[in-house]
Formats: C-alpha cells, sequence, structure tokens
C-alpha cells in the first residue's frame, strides 16, 4: 500500500482499510481527550486489528498485531501528557478494545511552528472569497472588506515578490557578509519564502536548494539564517507545482538531487533545522493542497515526493545521520518518526540496510526515554525492514553480541515492568525477532545467557524452577500473554536444532513440562485458560515435543513419557465426550473429535521410535505397543470408510511406520503382529488404484502399507503362509501390473524376500493379469520399459549392439574414469540400486529361466540377456577396474595378459548372447513361416473341397436335365459296381442282388438286400416299397399290417430284415 493513500485518524496516519500499523501521530493533531474518538476519524473497520503469529515451530510469518501506544482504559497508572494528546479508542475484533495509532507528535518549538491550515477549506471557492495574497490576518480570519487603497498596496507588492529573480538572491547571498548586506539577505530570503508559500514549481526547485546550502553555511556563523532556511525547508514540504504533465518526468532526476540534499543539511548542528526537515520527510505522506495554486501551475501526484526520496536515496542518508543526533533525545526521535514512514517501502528498507541500519537502530532499544517512544519507532522500523529486505541479511545485521544484549535487556524490562496493552504486544514482537536470532547459528544467543532466559519462561509455568527473574512473574489470561506462551514454545522447537542448546533444554526440565500437557482434557489447564486456548497450548506443546523427544531420549524414558503417550493415546480412541475446538494450526482437522491429539501423539512416537533405540522400543513393546497400535489402526480405518480425511490417512501411515520400526529384526513381535496385521495389511494393499493420484495422501498410506509388510510379515512363516492364503501374492502383483515407476521397486523388493518361502513361486507362476498376461511376461516387460529409461542400446529386435558393454545405461557411459579407494563402490556397483533391473534379475532367478509360460520370441531375447545379466555386471567392474588402472599405473605383461583374457571374456560373453538372441529370432522366424504355409496349405484343400463340391453339383443338375448324360452316367455306374465286385464266387452260400429293377436313377439308393424267401404277398412284390430302408419298419409291424389285410397268414419268417 502506498502511502498517499493514508488518511488521518485522531492525528494517527493509518492506511485507508485499516489494515497497516499505526506509523506515528500528524503534527499539530489537536487533542482529543483520552477514551474518546475524534469526530472527525471514520468508524472502525472490523478484522483490522491484529495479524497473525507465526504458530508452529519454526515456521511462520513475521507479521504481527498492530501495536496501540495508550494503555487500556481502567487502567491502574495516570496517563502521561504524550499519552493524552490525540489518544483515541477503537474498539478491536474479538470484543476489547485497543488504542488505535501511536504516539502523539513531539513537542514543536514555539518558533518553529508553523501556522495550522484547516484542511476544510477548499481552494475551489468562489472568487469572490478568495483572499487577496498578503500577510494581513486579523484574529481567526481574514478581513474581506478592506478599500480600494488596500487592494492597491496589495496588488504593488504581489507585483514585487513575483519580481523575485532566484540568480539574484543566490548572488546576494554569495557575496561576503557585512550587518548591512546580512539584513538585505534576510529581507530577501523572506520575500522568496513569501513568493512560494504555495508551493515550489518543479523548475525552481534547484535554485531553492542551493539557497537553502548557502544558508546553512551561512548558519555557521549568523544564526538569524536559522528561521529563514526553516521556513525554506517548510516550502519543500508543501506539493510540488508542475506546469506540464511531463514535468514530473522531465525534473526527476533534479528533483530526486534536491530531495538528498535536503538529508545532507542534517549536518547543520541546529535542532531547529533537523527536526523541520524531518517534518517535511513526514509531510510527504500527509499532503495537503495549498490554500492557493500559482497561475498556470498543478500539484504533482501525491506519491511523487515519495518516489524522488527512494531515487535520491533519503533513508539511507537519514539513517546515517542517526550518529549526528546520539545525545539529542528529540532530534533522534524524529529522526525516527521520519524513517518510520520511509520504511514502508521497499526500495528504501533496503538502501537503509546497507547503512546497517538493523544494527544501529537495535542498539536504541534501551536507550534512555521517559516516553517509550525510542523503542517503539525502532521496533517498527525494524519490522518493516525484516518484511521487506532479506531476512538473511537482517538476522546478520543483529547477531552481534551487542545487539542481543540490548534486544534481551529490552525484552527483560517490558516483561517484568511492562503493564500496558502496549507493552505486552511490543514485549512479543521483540520476541519474534529474537526467535529469528535463535534460528542463525552464528548469533550468540547463548553466550548472552538470552537462550537460558528463554527456555525458562517457555517452563516455569508448569515445573518449579528455583530462579529469580521468574519469581513474582505471572501470566495473565489476556490474549497477549497467551500469545507469549506459544512463542515461548515456538523458541524450544527452534532451539531443537541447535545441538549447542540441548544441554540447556535438559538441564531446565523441557521435558517434564512439555509433558504436563500429555493427559486427557478433562477440564482448562492452570492459569485459567479457556477450553480453546487449552486445546492449543496442548497441541502445540505436543507438537513441540516431537523435537525435543529424540534428543533428549534419558530424560524421555526416566519421565515415562511412552506410558503417558500410550495412556493419552487410548483416551483419543475413547468414548469420553470430549469435542475438539480446532481453531488453531495444529488443530487442523480435530473439530469435533479426538484426531489431532491423535496425530500428534503419534508422531511423538514416531520420532522417538525413528531413532531405533532398543531401550525405547522394548519399553513400548512391554507395555502391549502392538496390539494397542493395532487397535488404534483398525479405529482409523473405520472412521476413514466413512469419510477420508487427510489427518486420518496421515494417522494410519504413522502407525504402519510404528509398527514398522518395532518388529523390524525381531521374530516375536512378528508373531504379534501376524493375523491381525494382516488382516488389516490387506485392504491397505486392495486400494483403488485411482486414489494414488487424489493428492489427500493414499500414496503414502500405500508406502506404508508395503512397508508394513515387508518389515513385519517377512521372515515370519505363520505371517507368510497366512498371507499367501489371504492371496495377497496376487494383489501385489496387481499391483506391479500398474507399471508406476514409485511402486515397482518396493513390490519387486517384497516379492524377492517372499520367494525364500517354497510356496511363493507356485503363487507367482499360477498368477495371471489382463488378458492372460503371466508373471514372467510382466517382469520381462519391466526389464524392457527400464532399459529404454536408463537409455541401453538395443537394436529394433532387442537384440545387445555394444558388446562391450551390454547394459551400461547412457548416463553411466558419460562419466569419466575417477579413480576411486577401494573401500568406494565404483558406479556400475552404485548404478545397482538405482534401478529396478537387479530385482527383476533375482525374481526370474527364483522362478528359473526354463519352462516360463505365455512368452514370445521377443521376451525370449530380452530373456537371454536377463540370465546373463550377473556375467556383464562382472564385465563392467572388470572394465572400471581397468580403466582406474590405466590412469594412474602401467601394468605388468602379465597382468596386462590378465586384463586382456578378462576383457575378452566378457565380449565373448557378448557376443554369445547376441548369437542366441539372432538364432531365437531366425527359429522364430522359421516357425513363423512354417505356420503360414500351414495356413496357407489349409486354405488351398477348403478351395479345392468347394470346387469338387461344385463340380459334383453341375453333373447333377447335367443328369437332371439331360437324359443321354444320366444314362450314361447310369451305365458308368453300373461298370463302376462290377468291377467291385469280387471275383470269387461264394461256395455253399446265397447270393442276393442288391440291384432294384426298373429303377432308373444314378443316386444310390441305399443297401437292400431282396431274400427271396420272403413271401410276396408281405413284401407287395418286388416294386411295392422301395424305401423300406428309409422307413426303417421292423418285418414284424410290415407282416402284421399285410395279415391285417389279406385275413390269412400261414407262417412268417423273421429273417428278412433291412439292412441300413
Amino acid at each position: 500500500m502506498n502511502f498517499y493513500e493514508m488518511q488521518s485518524v485522531d492525528g494517527y496516519m493509518r492506511p485507508r482499510g485499516g489494515t497497516g500499523r499505526a506509523v506515528g501521530p500528524a503534527p499539530d493533531t489537536p487533542a482529543v481527550p483520552a477514551g474518546r474518538r475524534d469526530p472527525r476519524c471514520p468508524p472502525p473497520r472490523g478484522g483490522a486489528g491484529r495479524r497473525s503469529w507465526p504458530s508452529s515451530a519454526g515456521g511462520g510469518t513475521h507479521a504481527r498485531p498492530l501495536r496501540a501506544w495508550a494503555p487500556a482504559p481502567g487502567g491502574d497508572a495516570a496517563p502521561l501528557p504524550w499519552q493524552r494528546r490525540g489518544a483515541a479508542l477503537l474498539p478491536r475484533a474479538g470484543g476489547r478494545r485497543r488504542r488505535a495509532g501511536s504516539m502523539s507528535s513531539l513537542a514543536e518549538p514555539p518558533a518553529s511552528r508553523a501556522p495550522s491550515r484547516s484542511p476544510a477549506r477548499s481552494p475551489a471557492r468562489s472568487p469572490a472569497l478568495t483572499p487577496a495574497p498578503g500577510p494581513s490576518r486579523c484574529g481567526e480570519g481574514r478581513r474581506w472588506n478592506v478599500s480600494d487603497a488596500g487592494e492597491d498596496v496589495g496588488a504593488v507588492q504581489d507585483a514585487q515578490l513575483r519580481s523575485v529573480d532566484l540568480n539574484d538572491v543566490i548572488k546576494l547571498l554569495e557575496n561576503s557578509d557585512s550587518k548591512d548586506l546580512e539584513k538585505e539577505q534576510l529581507k530577501t530570503l523572506k520575500k522568496v519564502v513569501k513568493r512560494f508559500e504555495n508551493g515550489l514549481p518543479l523548475k525552481d526547485l534547484a535554485q531553492v536548494i542551493e539557497i537553502l546550502n548557502l544558508c546553512a553555511e551561512k548558519m555557521n556563523e549568523q544564526e538569524a539564517f536559522t528561521e529563514p532556511l526553516c521556513e525554506l525547508i517548510k516550502l519543500c514540504g508543501l506539493p510540488f507545482q508542475k506546469k506540464k504533465l511531463s514535468d514530473e518526468v522531465s525534473y526527476s532526476v533534479a528533483v530526486s538531487k534536491s530531495i538528498a540534499q535536503l538529508g545532507y543539511l542534517m549536518r547543520v548542528p541546529s535542532s531547529q533545522v533537523r527536526i523541520q526537515i524531518c517534518k517535511c520527510v513526514v509531510s510527504f505522506y500527509n499532503t495537503e493542497l495549498p490554500r492557493k495554486l500559482l497561475s498556470g501551475y498543478q500539484p504533482t501526484s501525491a506519491n511523487y515526493k515519495i518516489q524522488m526520496a527512494e531515487l535520491g536515496g533519503l533513508a539511507e542518508t537519514l539513517i546515517l545521520s542517526l550518529a549526528l543526533v546520539e545525545n539529542q533525545l528529540t532530534e533522534k526521535l524524529w529522526v525516527l518518526k521520519a524513517l518510520q514512514h520511509l520504511s514502508s517501502s521497499g526500495v528504501n528498507c533496503r538502501l537503509m540496510m546497507k547503512a546497517q541500519a538493523a544494527s544501529r537502530l537495535c542498539l536504541y532499544l534501551n536507550g534512555v526515554d521517559p516516553s517509550g517512544q525510542l523503542v517503539f519507532r525502532s521496533s517498527e522500523i525494524l519490522w518493516n525492514l525484516l518484511e521487506n529486505t532479506s531476512k538473511e541479511e537482517f538476522v546478520n545485521q543483529l547477531s552481534s553480541l551487542e545487539c542481543v544484549h540490548a534486544l534481551k535487556e529490552a525484552f527483560v524490562d517490558l516483561l517484568m515492568h511492562g503493564f500496558r496493552h502496549y507493552d505486552r504486544q511490543l514485549r512479543n514482537d521483540l520476541l519474534v525477532i529474537a526467535t529469528l536470532l535463535a534460528e542463525n547459528p552464528a548469533a550468540p544467543m547463548i553466550e548472552s545467557g538470552f537462550t537460558k532466559l528463554l527456555i525458562v519462561l517457555a517452563t516455569f509455568t508448569e515445573v518449579k524452577i528455583p530462579n529469580p527473574l521468574v519469581k513474582g512473574l505471572k501470566l495473565t489470561c489476556s490474549y497477549e500473554d497467551f500469545e507469549l506462551k506459544k512463542l515461548l514454545f515456538n523458541v524450544i522447537g527452534v532451539l531443537c536444532k541447535d545441538s549447542c542448546a540441548v544441554q540447556l533444554l535438559s538441564e531446565n526440565d523441557v521435558m517434564p513440562a512439555l509433558l504436563y500437557y500429555v493427559k486427557p482434557n478433562q477440564k482448562p489447564g492452570f492459569h485459567d485458560w479457556s477450553a480453546a486456548q487449552y486445546e492449543e497450548l496442548q497441541l502445540h506443546a505436543i507438537a513441540i515435543l516431537a523435537s525435543v523427544a529424540p534428543l533428549l531420549v534419558d530424560k524421555y524414558l526416566s519421565c515415562q513419557a511412552n506410558t503417558l503417550l500410550l495412556v493419552f493415546l487410548e483416551w483419543c480412541i475413547g468414548q469420553d465426550p470430549f469435542f475438539g475446538q480446532g481453531n488453531s494450526f495444529h488443530g487442523t482437522g480435530g473439530r469435533g473429535n479426538k484426531l489431532a491429539q491423535m496425530r500428534y501423539s503419534l508422531r511423538v512416537l514416531r520420532s522417538v521410535v525413528s531413532l531405533y533405540d532398543d531401550a525405547v522400543n522394548l519399553n513400548l513393546c512391554d507395555q502391549g505397543a502392538i496390539s494397542q497400535l493395532l487397535d488404534i489402526l483398525k479405529y482409523a480405518a473405520n472412521k476413514s470408510k466413512e469419510k477420508e480425511d487427510p489427518t486420518l490417512l496421515e494417522v494410519q501411515a504413522d502407525i504402519l511406520f510404528l509398527l514398522s520400526a518395532l518388529c523390524e529384526n525381531d521374530l516375536h513381535r512378528k508373531e504379534l503382529f501376524s493375523y491381525e496385521g494382516v488382516d488389516i495389511l490387506i485392504p491397505f494393499i486392495q486400494m483403488d488404484p485411482k486414489k494414488l493420484h487424489s493428492g489427500l495422501g493414499h500414496n503414502c498410506l500405500l508406502f506404508s502399507a508395503l512397508d508394513c509388510l515387508w518389515s513385519c510379515v517377512i521372515g515370519c512363516y505363520i505371517a507368510e503362509d497366512y498371507f499367501l492364503e489371504k492371496q495377497g501374492i496376487f494383489l501385489l502383483l496387481d499391483l506391479l501390473a500398474l507399471k508406476q515407476k514409485n511402486l515397482c521397486n518396493i513390490i519387486l523388493g517384497v516379492l524377492v524376500e517372499f520367494c525364500d518361502n517354497p510356496k511363493t513361486t507356485s503363487h507367482i507362476s499360477t498368477w495371471r493379469g489382463e488378458k492372460d498376461q503371466t508373471a514372467a511376461n510382466l517382469l520381462i516387460q519391466l526389464w524392457r520399459q527400464e532399459e529404454l529409461e536408463l537409455g541401453v542400446k538395443r537394436d529394433q529386435y532387442g537384440r545387445i549392439v555394444d558388446m562391450k558393454r551390454p547394459i551400461a545405461s547412457s548416463f553411466q557411459k558419460q562419466q569419466e574414469v575417477i579413480p576411486m579407494p577401494a573401500n568406494c563402490p565404483s558406479f556400475a556397483i552404485m548404478e545397482i540400486s538405482e534401478n529396478i533391473r537387479a530385482k527383476l534379475y533375482s525374481l526370474l532367478c527364483k522362478l528359473g529361466f526354463e519352462n516360463l509360460p505365455g512368452l514370445s520370441a521377443k521376451d525370449f531375447v530380452t530373456l537371454a540377456i536377463i540370465r546373463r545379466y550377473l556375467d556383464f555386471k562382472v564385465g563392467e567392474v572388470w572394465s572400471e577396474l581397468c580403466a582406474e588402472l590405466k590412469e594412474e599405473f602401467r601394468p605388468v605383461a602379465s597382468d596386462e595378459e590378465a586384463l586382456k583374457v578378462i576383457s575378452e571374456i566378457s565380449e565373448d560373453t557378448g557376443r554369445m548372447i547376441a548369437a542366441l538372441q539372432t538364432e531365437v529370432l531366425e527359429s522364430q522366424h522359421h516357425q513363423e513361416i512354417q505356420e503360414e504355409q500351414k495356413t496357407y496349405t489349409k486354405i488351398q484343400a477348403i478351395h479345392k473341397q468347394r470346387e469338387t463340391v461344385n463340380k459334383s453339383w453341375e453333373n447333377f443338375l447335367t443328369r437332371t436335365s439331360n437324359y443321354e448324360a444320366l444314362k450314361k452316367a447310369k451305365r458308368l455306374q453300373e461298370k463302376s459296381v462290377e468291377a467291385s465286385r469280387s471275383k470269387s464266387k461264394t461256395q455253399n452260400g446265397a447270393v442276393h442282388s442288391t440291384d432294384i429293377k426298373g429303377l432308373g436313377t444314378t443316386i444310390g439308393s441305399g443297401r437292400l438286400v431282396t431274400v427271396k424267401s420272403t413271401p410276396p404277398q408281405l413284401t407287395g412284390g418286388p416294386l411295392a416299397v422301395t424305401d423300406l430302408a428309409l422307413r426303417k419298419l421292423s418285418v414284424c409291424e410290415g407282416a402284421l399290417k399285410k395279415i391285417k389285410r389279406v385275413k390269412t397268414l400261414d407262417s412268417v419268417k423273421k429273417g428278412s430284415v433291412p439292412v441300413e
């Protein structure tokens, strides 16, 4: 926000919108009684009070609440005079009232105070009411009804003023000093002041500044020039006048240099001049339009002076001028007020930092100042520097021992003697700056005793510490003291990162103080915190405990922290009525439940268990932690089914990690996990793959489940067999078939470990994926995908191209030869752990390279490389060894011959595999040709059969339509039949003719035997029934019908039957 957007509220400068900090009182503001609001100020706006404080350990913003100067109503102390001036109470969001604005403006010397101009006057009044220029005033108003003669006199004076030539004025001031000449110079300067009382034109500004410098030189010997000099400086505070719109750009360089000269005038050893310069700078941010504009001119834009001040480096000059006013409190306060306005700009803040502004201002925190403005304005400028410049540079400037001591003393003074609302806010501001210093290891926080002081203050309310500093010190339930408590907890979290501060944390009972909060929320805590405040402190303390516990393991065990945490977790899943507020940063996701408490308690356990300290883990397991963690995991999984929440997913992932760390390398604990744990793990492995990209934490949860499977199941045959029973291997292969890069590595590792169980390989061989894909085919596809990503050279058929380094990646080939010590693995060895090829090789070795189902010729080509992976890797190591030897040594003949033989063996292996791959491809090609030939032969047979059928049909049609063709076919048929009969005579046997007399067809009528011994009355003659074979009627049935018809039947021979 630019400061030209600011408006005056009760004499205090505040940005429009109410979101900025008070930057100080406007000069010459009439006093308003304490406790009342100035009727000129706009009504207060909600939410314009406080900024957010940092709430997490080691993090947060630097913004802080808006500070008020005057004490809250009802205070015991009587307000000081500067507090009564311009003080106004504004209601603050949250019900409490706080004072808006900053300290009252400093008292000005009467001679230097300019007559106040009412802002209600407008230059746009009617011409009849516009006063004529002139110095005459009467009482409170101007006498308008003057005579015509008076008007003529004023016109003559105006003409004389307009005739003032600045070049002549400069020449006059440059002349030698004399008493008469001094009076003339002073008179001329008054004319110049009167001439430009409504503002300086941009074109005349450079000359006016030159006049200022000449007056400053004369002040060393002639004090009479002090007042004209101050009046001229005051003119620079009025809006500059421009004739053209382009004047602001045209005169920008001259104006910036002129404003910079104002800063250089701080060298003048006059308090009045220095204060007037500071007032002029402050007026840049509170510009009032002049009563009357110069004819043909208009004022420059509101922020023009601010931009020119940035361009001229005025802020840096004022910082350097602080050394000139070290012992003058009034002047120092005015300089700080001007710097407070200038520090609202990032450009000015960077210029100030070049002049070591942070360290200079920090040393003023302990200066003697009964009004309290010194520490207020210094801290405000420090905050602006922190917000607008580099945090590292700011902290480095404050990291000297003198600055840390000054900051400590100012903080202690406000802590022990501050009783006002403003004092508590300023105390908290200084504590935030101290926290930033604590993050810098180079800052002498421990040497100055500041670190120990902060630790004692953070823990004195929970544990009794015999320290005289905290004797009689009490924290109230006010919001500022509540913020102080949170900031002190935050400091503990920051100090955990400094190894030098660990001893202080141990000596000052930080562990018992934090464990004080690890208990059920039955009643509000000490000091009558509200339920929401106590919950926020509790969660913050447990969060800090997660950072402190790994550093103080002995204290952790001696305080029985594991027991307290397990009891607290049992309460978290209990049915006790408790509804978390969930208002704070740490309470996210815990509104109306105990999930926030559960999450941070598990984080504490995770931080200590991850140390893999046998004493800590044994202490946990002896108290039944595994079964309790499984119960909590089941509880969280059931809750997650109702509503998927990131907090619940994080809780489940943390529990799985705890179980992994506790059960790893301990068979007894794995047995405790086995049945119940496997039942809980299976649903995690069956997770919908679409959830892995939801962003809620399912990905982390799945990794934790796989890690838990690796640590808690593998190695325990009971758990392994139960996992196989639950078809767990099939679920792992289903996940592997997704071919997700981040999952493949850990799944393959689990499968390789599982293959030590003899039952596993049968499960892997039995698995079938989409389109009946086998496990062997899936593994080979993963190998090809990995080599493609690594840039391994292969031809279009997947064969080896580089015989010397068949499996080297493109990155590996780019590496130069670097001699390595014997205990350092070479790049060829390190590469094994960076991809999944070694795991694929191990898994296929477990399955065997023979008789793998579902493989194509391309798969067999790749399988030939996988089978020789270990040989190729050995060859790579020897190749690196040879290269390193040749870099530094020259091998003897025998060694060189041995190295050559080894290299040739590796190359021969590559050639052999390449030949085998070619043979496989040729065999596949030959097989494909054979299959193609078989298919073509089958197609030919089908076509020939169709031609035969078509020809037979054509012959049938010919016989049907042409009687001659039919007779010819009949003769051919009879001839064929006769030729097919046996030539040998049947001896002593009946010969039956199979011909049907009188039949004129060439179609076979079926097999028919005419038995002559059958009576004709039964058959009806030779031509009575010609389809007996088709009707399949028995002789008995036909005979009975004949008997009924003829009425006479002697005998029936049953030997006559149709032959089918």
